[in-house]
């Protein structure tokens, strides 16, 4: 038996009163995000247990955490209890103050501010009106982006932008949920937005101007109805704005209070009579108007991106483009400014120097509409529709500087009046000739590795690996793997990926890792866990992550790099898409791609070993990519994370893997894993099945092998011969001008073709046959008679000459033949 001194068991109780009132005292005030000597207040205490006390008071979680860069959303301050008597007041990016109060419940609420940028915005709280020791972060959302849900919507919204045109009138409506509102009556009032300044100087600035209230004192129901009127001078000059709902207590156009706001739209319905006289030609005005700006402004063209060749390739390149959600397949296709069309795209990135935007659209088909052929074509942005880095200033604002530049003015040329030959100009389709698809490999399975040059091996270590590294670009993709469990739930002696954690120069480090729950995915942004339970896109710092549901992750860089990730069946299923600017700077276990499969199995020190060696050997080629933890990009937020990955050795040499798998006769599962595993994937789909004993898990790493060649399928480069243009007075058939595509052309009647009535787009990306017009009948008999007469005039002449000549040699003939009669005679 062990006996423990009296003096012993003392000191240890005063040990541990000393520590817990050294945590009592410590104070997490202006220290959120740091790990003190005693306790932390950094975002991974809550796994380790060890927040100080007063961490939740000072580290603020706030509900809801996302909403309109137009501002006015009413967020709680959570675990945190305040006095009814002070003094809240909310700071937002240290300078931007809005009111605060406290509930009757002692809860604090903060109002966001207008902003004219998105992603999180950093904010303080004070309860003294001096100092702001409490600290969290607002995500400020795109208007477009937000859900209906967090906005105020109007009824009809066609009417409310055609108002004023030919058989558009009555009464107007919006509605709202009341209970966003803090208030018993409200005002709805007009705000307009414009940008001013000398175009790309530094005195280019974006304002949002209160103009005049429409409705006061309402109730707070939800609904409000009206009958627009034209607006006085000077406020119909303003033809872009939304609608604001706040409320009646507040003075008329207060900034940053509780609100609920609009779409931006085109305010037909209170633009000036002579509009509503003749809508048409007021449009044709601004759009002659727009028409000169544009002719004066730069042109942004020669530094967009250009679009894929086909629907697949749009919506496999993951890393440089988007679904434009004016315009989406998965949504029923309500393509309302590009009839004919059922899927567009946006570039994700803005151009480096003019933060343009580049806009794709695809037919029923699946190929490129230019605006060439219709009105519903591709168009590229002055200012990208989800704004720029670093946003703030024209064109880079979120929505509105691309409302400003590319949508009002489509309203003044195309839908008001029928003059779109302008704006088309000025917006032409970018064809895909210059377009290179990006390369692909994958990370499935238990797990299995298809390199940029599609090379296939399994390689089951247990540690932290470089999937990819690029000096050159400065990216980095790292993949943490762990011991897979069978189906009954024992340990195997196969590994799978369980976390993968990114960077690409400068940016927020991103981590996706499984959770404890089934196919479910959780998002860390420098070892602070991302929710997506309100908004699916997340703007960063040079990244975008985007989550349509828990099972999926798709993460974006400048550089055009897409990184996907998913998990099913319990195993994450990893996707790394480079653009060839990429070509011969890649290393690490996804291989060096640059269409060379020879020397894929490079290792860390450079040394190549043969495609035909043996999965020890690796095994051997694999564990040299391990990772160190100075150049670490996890997360280590558990003891278990802390044991197994950081303090043990980052590639662990005592699990050694089942290299292959036996097929035993005698086993129940060989004939329906045999029967399951077929065509490609179909080893990796056995060696899975065995050796966790699961079907299910076997056939996800099929689905997914599968699924990652139609990536590659999609992506297969196409060539363009670009765009064919109808003969004046002709017209023609066809509207693909990829590699095998025919267009046919004819003539109107009373002319005839001349050149080639069908081309077709060759290998080459040139198009067969010579270049098409039609002529008139009339003209050809004119044109025919006047060669005929040029003709007979040219004859005449030569005949003319010939005979003269003729003449001139007999005359000398005759001369030559007397001088000789003449000598003779003397």
């Amino acid at each position: 038996m062990v006996y423990i001194s009296r003096d012993k068991i003392l000191l240890f109780i005063f040990i541990v009163l000393l520590q817990s009132l050294a945590r009592t005292a410590a104070q997490c005030a202006r220290s959120c995000g740091q790990k003190l000597n005693i306790c932390s207040c950094h975002t991974t205490c809550e796994s380790f247990k060890d927040c100080c006390a007063d961490y939740k008071d000072f580290c603020l979680d706030i509900k809801p955490y996302s909403g309109s860069l137009l501002g006015g959303a009413d967020f709680e301050i959570l675990y945190a209890e305040f006095e009814q008597n002070i003094n809240l007041s909310c700071r937002f990016k240290s300078e931007i103050l809005t009111e605060g109060y406290v509930d009757g419940n002692g809860t604090g609420h903060c109002i966001s501010p207008m902003l004219y940028e998105s992603g999180w915005i950093p904010f303080e709280v004070s309860t003294d009106g001096v100092s702001y020791e409490r600290s969290g972060r607002w995500m400020s959302v795109p208007h477009s982006k937000l859900s209906h849900l967090q906005k105020s919507t109007l009824d009809n919204e066609t009417q409310w932008q055609y108002y004023g045109t030919p058989n558009v009138d009555g009464d107007l409506k919006m509605t709202w949920i009341p209970s966003l509102i803090k208030a018993k009556a409200v005002n709805v009032e007009l705000w307009g937005y414009n940008e001013t300044g000398g175009t790309y100087s530094s005195n280019w600035e974006a304002e949002w101007k209160y103009l005049y209230t429409v409705g006061r004192d309402l109730p707070n129901n939800g609904v409000f109805s009206f009958t627009p009127r034209p607006a006085e001078k000077p406020y119909f000059l303003w033809d872009l704005g939304s609608m604001r709902v706040s409320p009646s207590t507040k003075p008329d156009g207060a900034q940053n209070v509780n609100a609920l706001w609009t779409e931006a739209h085109a305010v037909a319905w209170h633009l000036e009579e002579a509009f509503r006289k003749d809508s048409a030609g007021w449009a044709l005005e601004k759009c002659l108007i727009w028409d000169q700006e544009e002719k004066a402004m730069p042109s942004f063209q020669t530094e967009i991106i250009d679009c894929p060749c086909t629907l697949a390739q749009a919506r496999a390149d993951t890393g440089r483009f988007h679904t434009d959600y004016g315009c989406d397949i998965e949504d029923g296709s309500l393509c309302t400014y590009h009839p004919g069309a059922v899927h567009c795209v946006r570039a994700i990135q803005g151009s480096p120097q003019y933060g343009a935007g580049q806009q794709c659209c695809y037919d029923s088909t699946g190929a490129q509409v230019l605006t060439w052929d219709s009105i519903g074509g591709s168009t590229p942005d002055r200012a990208h529709d989800w704004g720029s880095p670093p946003y703030e200033k024209p064109p880079r604002v979120p929505g509105f500087s691309h409302w400003k530049y590319d949508v009002i003015s489509f309203y003044y040329c195309c839908l008001w009046s029928k003059n779109c030959e302008y704006y088309l100009t000025h917006r032409p389709s970018s064809d895909c000739r210059t377009y290179r698809p990006p390369r692909a490999a994958a990370v499935l399975g238990d797990p299995h590795f298809v390199t940029f040059d599609g090379v296939t091996f399994t390689f089951n270590g247990k540690g932290e690996y470089h999937l990819v590294h690029s000096t050159t670009y400065q990216l980095s993709v790292q993949g943490r793997a762990e011991p897979m469990k069978s189906e009954s739930g024992s340990v195997t002696n196969a590994t799978r990926l369980c976390s993968v954690a990114m960077r690409e120069k400068d940016s927020d480090v991103i981590e996706v890792r499984l959770t404890d729950k089934a196919d479910e995915l959780q998002v860390l942004m420098n070892q602070q866990v991302l929710t997506f339970s309100e908004q699916k896109w997340t703007d960063l710092k040079d990244v975008f992550v985007f989550s349509p549901k828990p099972s999926n992750v798709t993460v974006m860089f400048p550089s055009g790099t897409g990184v996907e990730v998913r998990a099913s069946a319990g195993v994450m299923t990893l996707t790394v898409l480079l653009p060839l600017d990429f070509q011969n700077h890649t290393q690490g276990l996804l291989g060096t791609m640059n269409y060379d499969p020879e020397d894929e199995f490079m290792s860390s020190n450079g040394a190549v070993m043969p495609l035909n060696s043996s999965a020890k050997d690796i095994f051997a080629y694999g564990a040299s990519w391990a990772i160190t933890n100075e150049t670490s990009l996890f997360t280590y937020d558990s003891t278990h994370l802390l044991d197994e990955y950081y303090y043990a050795p980052k590639h662990d040499p005592s699990f050694i893997p089942v290299f292959s798998v036996a097929e035993d006769l005698e086993d129940p599962l060989l004939e329906p894993t045999l029967q399951m595993c077929s065509g490609e994937g179909a080893e990796f789909c056995k060696y899975d099945t065995l050796i966790t004993r699961s079907l299910a898990q076997g056939n996800a790493t099929l689905l997914s092998f599968r699924s990652h060649t139609s990536i590659k399928t999609a992506l297969q480069s196409v060539q363009s011969c670009g765009w064919l243009s109808p003969p004046n007075h002709g017209q023609k058939e066809g509207t693909l001008y990829l590699e095998g595509a025919t267009v046919t052309f004819s003539c109107n009647d009373g002319y005839r073709l001349y050149g080639s009535q069908e081309r077709t787009c060759d290998g080459d990306g040139k198009w067969s046959g010579q270049d098409t017009s039609c002529v008139a009948d009339n003209t050809l008999s004119i044109v025919l008679g006047s060669v005929g007469a040029v003709l007979a005039v040219v004859i005449m002449v030569i005949a003319i000459v010939v005979y003269t000549k003729q003449q001139k040699r007999e005359a000398k003939r005759r001369q030559d033949k007397n001088v000789t009669y003449y000598a003779s005679n003397l």
